[in-house]
């Protein structure tokens, strides 16, 4: 197989793309790209075996239909600087690789995420892990961010007094609050990584970490453009039914009643509202 580069992804190797107030995301190294997975895919022996066309069709098929082994022949390794909250979330992902700062050998830097504005909201009534999208006062939003950054205050200096005490870092650092930024080289093949976005993108997860998961959409569009772009139309933006939903959508095209009722009919309207507005 003939070496990969991708000028798009050469372009923006080690630039930083902001997130959130203090953090971003760097591609540090890619191996690989489309032509990778078509390779893969055709135990090819190089590039330019068929057109770009013909290539984005095979690269769709592949993803369409499930074959994802060629997708694991391409890996990015990413630079992240994110709150500890978001890498608690982050690390759940147990199919990449994974290295973080450690404060038992380092001073960890006097930087906390304080949530913008808009990002503050009470809880949601209908969904037990998420925030709500009614709109609070200003009052409310001003007291809430001097609370957050008075604790960061509070806790930052308690640490550099228990660090120049002679304290081992190591405890000197348990009382850091989750809004710390930490910092970890990651790295993940293609494969894994969609699944990572496809989860990560959703409107169901934290707001945080989909503000990380677009960035890495982003930068990864530019290592696999038609791999992102099948990604979209097929995993990101599309809808899954199961058998008895398939069932019920036959019903309905054929103009007979919705055999589906109670929480599974909720379930189905819910998945054809969220694809329609996908």
């Amino acid at each position: 197989m003939a070496h990969c580069i991708v000028p798009e992804a050469e372009a923006i190797l080690d630039k930083e793309f902001p997130v959130l107030d203090k953090g971003f995301v760097r591609l540090v190294d890619y191996m690989g790209g489309d032509d990778r997975i078509v390779q893969s895919a055709r135990v090819s022996y190089g590039a330019g075996t068929k057109t770009v066309r013909e290539d984005a069709a095979l690269i769709d098929y592949l993803l369409r239909n499930q074959h994802t082994s060629p997708f694991e022949q391409v890996v990015l390794t990413f630079h992240i600087k994110m709150p500890i909250f978001v890498a608690r979330q982050w690390v759940r992902h147990r199919t990449a690789r994974m290295n973080e700062i450690s404060g038992r050998y380092s001073i960890m830097k006097n930087e906390f995420y304080i949530p913008a504005d808009q990002d503050v909201s009470i809880q949601s009534t209908d969904n037990k892990q998420g925030r709500s999208t009614e709109a609070v006062s200003k009052e409310f939003v001003d007291s809430t961010k001097h609370i957050i950054e008075a604790g960061q205050n509070q806790a930052y200096k308690d640490y550099q007094e228990l660090v120049d005490s002679g304290l081992a870092r190591e405890i000197a650092r348990i009382n850091l609050p989750l809004a710390l930024y930490t910092e970890i080289y990651w790295q993940c093949d293609l494969h894994n990584l969609m699944h990572f976005l496809k989860l990560r993108l959703d409107g169901h997860a934290q707001k945080e970490i989909r503000d990380y998961a677009q960035v890495i959409l982003d930068i990864t569009r530019k290592v696999a453009p038609a791999t992102i772009a099948s990604f979209e139309n097929h995993i990101q933006k599309g809808v899954s039914f199961s058998q008895e939903e398939l069932q019920a959508l036959h019903c309905i095209l054929e103009g007979k009643d919705n055999p589906l009722t109670g929480k599974k009919l909720e379930r189905f309207n819910t998945k054809l509202r969220d694809g329609v507005q996908k």
